[in-house]
This record gives C-alpha cells, structure tokens and sequence, in this order.
C-alpha cells in the first residue's frame, strides 16, 4: 500500500525514471476539483499504508535484476564520486580514515592539512609519541585513542613495511587503528583493489532500507554486499551509497521524493512512496 504526503513529482520523475527504469509517463488532472481528489487519495492511501505489509511472496529483493537497476540509477545520480576525504597517497588516507571514526569527514578535511604539513610522512610520526600530536587531532574527537593508533601506525609501517603502506589485507590488518573499514577504504580508493565493501553507518543504514541485508554487523552486512554486487563495483558501490547517505537517504526525514530509487525501495520509514511499504525493510 503506497503512502505519502501529496500528489508531488519527485526529481527521478523528471529525470525519467520509472519501476525498472523505464521511461514513465505521467497524466495528473489540471482542475482543481483532480488536484483535491488526488490529495484526498493520497492521504487516504498514506493513513492505510502507514503500518507498512510483510514483502509479497515471490518479492527477492537481491536479485540480480534488481541490484543492477540499484547500481544504474546510482551511477546515473553520482558520477565519478569518489572517497570525500582530502589525501595526496596511501599514507595520507590511512591518517584521514583513522581519524574519521566518529567525525565528519568535513571537520578531518579541516585537520589534516596542518598535520600533514607538521608531518608529511609515516617516518615523521614514527619518531613522537602519541601526546605530541593530540593537540593537532583534538577536534576530530577521540583524540587520545586517534593518537595512539597513529603513531602506533607509522611505527608499524616504518619498521616492518619499509615506510611505505601495505596493499594486501592481511598485512593492512595487523596496522594499530585499522579494521576492515580502513583497509577497504585504503584498498579500494587509492590502490583501486576490490578486495571487499567499505561498510559505515551510511551503507549499514541504505542497505537495510533496500533490504540488500538483514544483518546488524558491519562484517556480515559486507559479506552479504559482497554476493550480490559485481566485485568490479564493490568500492565504487561504496562510495555512491556513502554519497547517497549524505545527500538524500539520511537518517531523518529521508528525501524520498527526490530519491532515484523510490520506485524500487520499500523502506519503512519513507517520507513520501508511490509503491508498497514493507514494515521490516529498516
């Protein structure tokens, strides 16, 4: 049962996305008295809808066909999107993932400047401890823990990678500060390796709206991504949903009449659908 707030166009609309991407066509009445009605219909469709129904038998929501719509629309809506955060080499990137657990990426592309300016690189850092550099990550929260794990980092680079970071993930694992995350994000973005699926809250969130997982854990959230996402897309994947997260999928009051995915998400805390709400896709 579809719900929502008016009889308004959403922008894929307009952009000329309809269910499975095709080009929709669209007759709404220009009379007053059809305008009305179709408010009136729409909040009675809203007020029966709003409990949300169980997904209709046959409905599998990884199937391919409909992960590839997922994928076209989202490369249609981000082109070329890549990591937000600001880095010039692998090193660089490492210290900006480190630091953005639990901050925005906003506020770590304020802070690196001047700490890569202070210390361009991994031997640099290898020589001071931790308290040396809290001041100049204080504002990225966290800063005693952020310090430890970079320092604890350039040591472990300095000492047994030569001074330069690692491109496999077993090795990239055994660095202070870094999880599957980091390495993914590190991997992905700067060696252009898809070893996995960069998962943080934003891809957590967006992959249970569109019931691509019903996993809470960000390990088993990946290894679901990971069957049903072409591998050669996996890190670009990433970044497009992070993108999406950011821009029209957040976490309150998602932009669901602007979305390009509207026709085909299910998501029970939709603002605005024109299709069937299914009270678990959250």
């Amino acid at each position: 049962m579809a719900r929502g707030m008016g009889p308004r166009q959403p922008r894929w609309a307009k952009q000329g996305f309809g269910v499975g991407g095709a080009k929709k066509k669209t007759t709404v009445g220009s009379s007053p008295r059809a305008k009305a009605g179709a408010i009136a219909q729409r909040r009675k469709a809203a007020k029966a809808g709003s409990a949300g129904s169980s997904a209709p038998k046959g409905y599998n929501p990884t199937s391919r066909e409909r992960v590839a719509e997922i994928i076209k629309r989202l490369d249609a809506t981000y082109p070329g999107v890549t990591c937000a955060l600001h880095h010039q080499n692998s090193w660089e990137l490492l210290v900006a993932t480190i630091l953005s657990a639990q901050c925005t990426d906003e506020r770590v592309n304020k802070t690196t400047p001047a700490l890569f300016e202070k210390y361009p690189t991994p031997q640099d850092l290898a020589r001071k401890k931790p308290e040396d550099i809290e001041p100049d990550i204080r504002s990225t929260g966290f800063f005693r823990n952020k310090s430890k794990s970079i320092v604890g980092a350039a040591k472990k680079i300095v000492g047994e990678f030569g001074g330069e970071v690692p491109q496999e993930m077993n090795q990239l694992l055994t660095i202070p500060g870094v999880a599957r995350k980091t390495a993914n994000v590190v991997l992905g973005t700067w060696f252009r390796k898809n070893v996995g699926v960069v998962v943080d809250t934003h891809v957590t969130r967006i992959s249970r709206r569109l019931e691509l997982t019903k996993n809470e854990d960000a390990t088993k959230i990946e290894q679901d991504l990971m069957q049903i996402v072409p591998q050669q897309r996996w890190t670009d994947f990433s970044h497009e949903v992070i993108w999406h997260g950011r821009k029209l999928c957040v976490a309150r009051s998602p932009k669901c009449a602007d979305c390009p995915l509207e026709t085909i998400c299910h998501a029970a805390d939709k603002t605005w659908s024109t299709v069937e709400i299914h009270k678990n896709a959250r």
